[in-house]
């Protein structure tokens, strides 16, 4: 019985503990690259926007990684304006509140911690 018991509050704190994307909104984020596996990622100040639909977009300076999150994989589009300079597919994880997922062919991973939900500006979504 005691077994049993603890194997349901195991189930329970682990269901509750399930990592989960943040909600549809504008927030403040860290991006974080590396590039070999040994090397420490370089991190920045980015913004993540997601969208309804799970479209979502994170944007340092002038470049924009626009990513399609369909359940267990991301395709990605990194873009410099209206020029596109890479895209490819991969699986990601959430994990809290940072989206993790890798460029395989060029060995490239990228985190995303999002942080808090900025206010609103009054602008027009582009």
């Amino acid at each position: 019985m005691q077994a049993a018991l603890t194997l349901v509050l195991v189930a329970a704190s682990g269901a509750a503990a399930a990592p989960s994307a943040p909600g549809p909104g504008r927030y403040a984020a860290t991006l974080c690259v590396a590039t070999t596996a040994k090397a420490p990622p370089t991190c920045g100040a980015a913004e993540f926007d997601l969208r309804p639909g799970r479209q979502a977009r994170v944007s340092v300076a002038d470049i924009v990684y626009r990513l399609d999150l369909r359940p267990e994989q991301v395709d990605v589009s990194t873009m410099h304006g209206k020029m596109l300079i890479d895209q490819f597919s991969a699986f990601y994880t959430w994990n809290a509140n940072v989206l993790r997922f890798e460029d395989q062919d060029k060995h490239v991973r990228y985190e995303v911690k999002v942080g808090p939900r900025q206010q609103a500006t009054g602008r027009s979504p582009r």
